[in-house]
Parts: structure tokens; sequence; C-alpha cells
């Protein structure tokens, strides 16, 4: 066994939607190992979605296992370990701690009633300053648990303590009831200026607050782990426990944003921003939700996209099968890339509006549809792939302005997920946004920001900021061109027209799929 493998190491678990990852991490931020387990959703009729609690545990124990197997890294090796997860799924368990049902899942939309009922008890304005969302919806845990007190009032009844997915493990993992303020923002039942349940919200839904669990901060050593979650993983009981946070921050913090001035944008299926804030801001017009940090006491905007890279794929499904039957398996946004980048900047006068499922921040109109504008006969295929890349750059400038525009400052962009992999797409978002865009060096941030929290949970740093400092490796600086600038600008203009003009077209029913 190396000297590498025997140092002290720390664990970073994120449960994602998909899948679950678990990585480990030496003190100075080096990837020793990892292990990923998939998972299947269960989507048994319109809106529902779910997922047994149990397969997330399971998928946790063989995950842990595969990278303590993959590094040669043995169990006393793992000082602590934390877990960054999706946000809004909802598990109900019993007085034992035993799931009373299958696990409600982020997307599922069934509390469609219950959220329109909530929304006529609660003024917006109100409802957007405690708990620093812009509306009441379906997915929200509060509106889940309305559900099912109006749908399934054995399981409503027989609840003890309603969890979301990082509780649930960690309940598993150590036998405590605790979540933290950055995975139970979106819930609409925390106030994030009081750090505290809203009692208001509580009564309106039927719950006590002995039926959640026990708020702690990110990075709050919860205790060493139970015999049967140590033997579940084949960690050892002394490993420390410390309380993670929403994957989105959670990554924000593996790559090295947790202080103000700096803006992680993560370019996956959708677009996901984060600016982090010392204090709570909030915008006049709704159109953004104010999240808490996985740094303590700070405060994060987190507008989003919904169509990002899905819109470059669902490009490719659509109008490259031939090449993908050619050869399958192989990488073929390299190739559509590569052919994108012989496409003078600007598109020749071609323009994209992103919004194949509707638009999210910051018009917020789930009845807005894509659209190419200004093709004519000498606009290729490679012309359409770069107008995508470019609707993208376009969507995070405008969500950038509009978060210069509440007071924050943005003194780095940082640019995290598979966009980031795309030296084009990179340069394309300098030169829109005309500031420098700078790449992180782990894949895997989310990985990455809980195994900083548990270093620091754990007394391996004095805080925070000092795991940043060891911790985060950064890569490269793209400069934006000069010589862009008035190309972009004019294009970002007409993107941006473009939408406000087609906005009154935009009607529920009118080219939709669903609402």
């Amino acid at each position: 066994m190396s000297q590498l493998n025997q140092e002290p190491c720390f664990l970073g678990i994120d449960a994602g939607t998909t899948s679950l990852k678990a990585a480990l991490y030496t003190a100075d931020g080096r990837l020793l190992a990892q292990g990923q387990e998939e998972y299947s959703l269960l989507t048994p009729g319109p809106g529902i979605v779910e997922m047994a609690a149990e397969v997330y545990w399971q998928a946790c124990c063989r995950a842990v296992a595969a990278a303590l197997a993959a590094g040669g890294i043995r169990p006393q090796q793992v000082a602590a370990l934390a877990v960054a997860s999706q946000g809004e799924t909802l598990i109900p368990v019993d007085a034992q701690g035993r799931p009373l049902r299958r696990a409600i899942v982020w997307l599922d939309s069934r509390a469609v009633a219950e959220a329109a009922h909530i929304a006529e008890r609660f003024d917006r304005e109100t409802v957007y300053h405690v708990t620093g969302q812009v509306a009441v919806v379906p997915t929200w845990p509060a509106c889940k648990i309305a559900w099912l007190r109006d749908h399934e009032p054995d399981v409503f009844g027989r609840s003890a303590i309603y969890l979301l997915l990082a509780d649930y493990l960690l309940y598993r993992l150590t036998g405590q009831y605790v979540t933290d303020y950055s995975l139970t923002v979106s819930s609409l039942l925390l106030d994030i200026q009081a750090k505290r349940w809203w009692q208001p919200m509580l009564d309106c839904v039927g719950l006590g607050a002995g039926q959640l669990p026990r708020l702690v901060e990110p990075g709050q050593a919860l205790g060493q782990l139970s015999r049967e979650g140590a033997e579940a993983t084949g960690l050892r009981q002394d490993t420390v426990a410390v309380a993670g946070g929403l994957d989105k921050v959670v990554g924000a913090l593996g790559a090295g944003n947790a202080t103000p001035g700096l803006v992680t944008e993560m370019t996956g299926g959708a677009l996901a921003i984060v600016a982090t804030l010392d204090r709570p801001r909030f915008d006049p017009g709704r159109r953004v939700p104010c999240h808490y940090h996985a740094r303590p006491d700070t405060y994060c905007l987190l507008p989003w996209g919904q169509t990002a890279g899905m819109a470059l794929r669902w490009f490719r499904d659509r109008f490259f099968a031939a090449e993908m039957a050619a050869a399958p398996g192989a990488n073929l946004y390299d190739e559509m890339t590569a052919r994108a980048a012989r496409v003078a900047p600007g598109c020749d006068g071609m323009v994209m509006l992103p919004h194949l499922e509707g638009a999210a921040c910051p018009e917020n109109n789930p009845s807005a549809r894509a659209v190419f504008y200004g093709a004519t006969l000498s606009h290729t295929r490679d012309h359409f792939t770069r107008a995508i890349l470019e609707a993208v750059a376009y969507m995070l400038r405008r969500n950038l302005e509009l978060v210069e525009g509440l007071g924050a400052s943005i003194a780095e962009v940082r640019s995290i997920g598979g966009g980031a992999a795309s030296p084009l797409w990179l340069q394309i978002k300098a030169d829109v946004l005309q500031k420098p865009v700078r790449t992180v060096a782990s894949k895997e941030v989310a990985c990455l920001g809980a195994a900083m929290l548990a270093a620091t949970g754990a007394g391996r740093f004095a805080d925070l900021d000092e795991a940043n400092r060891v911790m985060v490796q950064l890569g490269g600086i793209v400069e934006p061109t000069p010589a862009h600038a008035g190309i972009y600008q004019a294009a970002y203009e007409q993107y941006c027209e473009l939408y406000e003009r087609l906005a009154p077209t935009f009607r529920p029913g009118i080219g939709a799929t669903h609402e």
C-alpha cells in the first residue's frame, strides 16, 4: 500500500437525481478514489416521480464500499464524511425511523391543488421574504406534505418525522434526525433569516415542529456513526459525521465559491448559477430565489435555466442520428463543437431562444418555447449548434445582469459541470459576458465540497475559508476576446428583444407538451 493511501482522508457523498457518488479526498484536496451507483426513478402516473428510500441507502452503501475498494483505503483512514443531496425529495418515516412509503422525488409535481391552496393562504411577498422562494409550486416539500394529508391520511397520521434525502442518509449513518439550513430552504418550511421553522406554514399543512429534524449549520459535526451505519457502509464507527447541504451550494463550495464576489455557473442538463452574498438579498420582481449557502451565515442568489446542455443533447439526438448510428458510443459533442467553432461569432445573424421546456429565471414563464430566429439559406447545421451554445451564454448573461442589479458584485465567474469541458463554450461565455471565466480542477465539485465540510467539521481546518485555500485547485482562465464584444453585444440585445416581443405569443397549451 502506498504512503498516499495511508493518509487520513475525507468522504464526500453526493446523492443526485439518477445516481449517488462517493469520493475520498486527502486533506489537500487530492482525489483518492470514488464509487458511483445509478438508480432509476419510478413514474407510475402523470406528475408522479418516486423512489424507494432503501434504494438510496443501498446505493450509498455500495458507492462507499466501491470507493474504499478502488483506492485501497482502509476504513480507519476515513476521518469524517458529509452528504450533499438534491433538494425537495421527501421521505416520511415512523417513530422507529422506517419509511412509510416511497420517497416523493423532487421532480414530483402531483401537489398542484395543495400548492394553489397554500398560495391562496400566503401573500407572495411574505413567502419570498421568509423562505426565499419566488412562488409556491407543487414540488416544494410543504406542498407534498399537504398532499399526503389530503390523499394518504394514514401515512400522514403515522409520520413521526419528515426527512429530505440527505437527512435520511444521515439518519441511516448516525441514528440522528438532523437537517441543515441550505438543504431545507426550498421546503417552504424554513424562515431563512430567523433560521428556524416557519410556524405559520407548519400550521397551514398540519405539522408540529417535533415532526421535523433538528436544524444545524452546514459543516456542523454530528458525532460518530452508529454501529448499524458503520457496518452497512464498511466504515468504522469512530468516523465523524458532519452536516452537508444542498448539492448546488455544496458544489459551489467545491469550486471555491464561498465568498461574496464569486459566481459559479454549472452547465449541465440545466443551467444553475450560484452568486454568493454576505446577507440575504431579495428581488423586487421576485424573479430569482435567495438561498442559504453551505458556508455558515452566508447566502446566495440561485437563478437557473431549464434547458442548457439538455438543448444541445436534444439537437444531437434529433439531427445527428446518422452520425450516432455510425459511431455508437463516440463523443459526438466534440465533433459538433469543433464544427461549430468554424462558424463566426454571432452565427451570421441567427439567434436562439433556448426555452425548450419553458423559461425559468429571470422570465419565469413555463409557456415559453424555443425559437431559432434569423435563419437564411446560407445557414448550416453547424450554425444551429453554435446558436445553442451562444443562447446558453446569453441566458447566463441575462441572469448575471439580474444578480448585479440586485447589488451582488461579480469579481469572477467559475464554470463547472459538463459544459466546462468544452473550450469553445467557455470562450463563448467569456466573450458574451466580457468577463474572465475560470475552470476548476475537480470534476465532482459536490463530492469535494462535502469532503471540505467533513474536514472542517472534524477539526482538520479552522473554518471553510482555510479548507477552500487548501483543498480547491483552480484550473485555467479563459479571457474574453475584445474584438468580439461588439458582435455579442448586438446579438445579446437581439436575444433579449426577441423574447420580449414573443412573450405575448407564449400561452399555455400553445405548442406545450405540459403545463
